[in-house]
Parts: structure tokens; C-alpha cells; sequence
């Protein structure tokens, strides 16, 4: 298994917003218990909002609050992303403007937020260029707001490229990268996709509605594995 793919496989264990030890982790993913801790290292140093510690176990937190008179959860989101975004350009004078930038963010951000940002500046992620993240955002955002069915190509684990009809329900943010919560007509349940691994996409015609047991709400995390 690709790290990249563990990595993914981990935040879909966490999401549920329980507890969970680094051994039952490892073990579900076949894995050794000093890789986990090595990839909560790795989560947590590129903006994954995940808490815990060796020994006890690891959990989901809330996303990013403020006050509404500063920034949203939503603007601190996008403005992050776009510094991500801005600190992979080659030009150095745009890297040292972004790191300089975050700065300044974070001397008006709570206590609690500037350790969070901190993963910002700029953790090596080992997730997909974010910039692929967002050539397919605004026809999904656009669905799932239409209710309307989307044709997408995905790139697999195993590297195969399959073509898909889906329902688009949400999608979430974590760090850096981004996901899509659907139900899949082709496989007849609800699947999670990275947008950094969709190759094209394109709105259908058709509408749909909600269905009992294909809505955002029955979605049980990582019950689709």
C-alpha cells in the first residue's frame, strides 16, 4: 500500500470522531504500530486537525472556529490553501511572501489556532499536488447544491482508471487535501474520493433525490472498505 493511500485510509478511520489506539489502527491496516505513530506525525504536521498520543490513541477534532467578525472557518480554510498553494510556486520572492503572510495571519489568530496553523508553514505532504485539488471544485460544489448526478474518471489505488456515475453529497477539507462523499451507482454504495485523484468530471442532465439509505446522513465512515 502507497503511504499516501495509508494516510487516506487513516483520516477515514478517524472521522467517526472516536478514540482509537494506534494498535488497532496498525492492525487493520496490516501494519507495524511505529508506522502509525510516524503517520500521525505526518498528519498532524500538515494541518489534519487530529489530537492524541502514543499510548492513549488518536481522534478527529472540530474544524476551525472564529469569530465571525474576523475570518470564517470557510475564509481561514481557503486562505490556507492558498497560501499552500502560493509555497509550491518556484518563484522564492512568492514562498518567502507566503511564509511572511502566515505570519502576520497568525499574530491576530487564538492561541489554539496559531498552533494549528502552524503545520502551514510548510509541512512536505505527502498527498498530491494541492493544486489538482481544485481544477474539479466548482462543478462539484455546483452538484451537489443542484442535486445533480456527476460522470467522473478516478484514478484508483492500484493505478486503474474507472469511469463512474455518482451522486455527489459533500465534501471536506484536511489539510490540503480534499474529499468527496458520494453515492456510487457503479459500485451501489457510498464511496470517498480524493479530488486530487479525479482525472476529468462532467454534470449530467439528471437530478436526484433523497433516497433512504443514500444520504449524507446514513453515510457510515469507512463502513464502505
Amino acid at each position: 500500500m502507497r503511504r499516501s493511500d495509508r494516510l487516506f485510509d487513516i483520516i477515514q478511520i478517524l472521522r467517526d470522531g472516536k478514540l482509537h489506539r494506534a494498535q488497532d489502527i496498525a492492525a487493520r491496516l496490516e501494519v507495524s504500530t511505529r508506522t502509525i505513530y510516524r503517520d500521525m506525525d505526518t498528519l498532524v504536521g500538515s494541518g489534519v486537525p487530529v489530537e492524541g498520543e502514543r499510548g492513549v490513541g488518536y481522534m478527529i477534532t472540530e474544524a476551525i472556529s472564529l469569530p465571525p467578525l474576523t475570518l470564517t472557518a470557510s475564509e481561514l480554510e481557503a486562505l490556507n490553501l492558498g497560501l499552500a498553494v502560493v509555497a509550491q510556486a518556484a518563484d522564492q520572492d512568492l514562498k518567502t511572501a507566503a511564509d511572511t503572510l502566515a505570519d502576520k495571519i497568525d499574530a491576530v489568530l487564538p492561541a489554539r489556532t496559531i498552533a494549528e496553523a502552524q503545520a502551514w508553514k510548510f509541512a512536505v505532504y505527502p498527498f498530491a499536488d494541492a493544486t489538482r485539488n481544485l481544477s474539479h471544485m466548482a462543478l462539484l460544489r455546483s452538484a451537489i447544491k443542484a442535486r445533480q448526478k456527476v460522470r467522473l474518471t478516478y484514478t484508483s489505488r492500484d493505478d486503474n482508471v474507472t469511469s463512474r456515475v455518482i451522486r455527489p453529497l459533500h465534501m471536506e477539507y484536511w489539510g490540503r487535501v480534499w474529499t468527496l462523499t458520494s453515492w456510487c451507482e457503479l459500485r451501489n454504495g457510498f464511496r470517498v474520493f480524493r479530488l486530487d485523484l479525479i482525472e476529468s468530471t462532467e454534470a449530467l442532465p439528471e437530478l436526484f433525490v433523497d433516497e433512504p439509505g443514500k444520504t449524507i446522513a446514513d453515510y457510515q465512515p469507512y463502513a464502505d472498505s
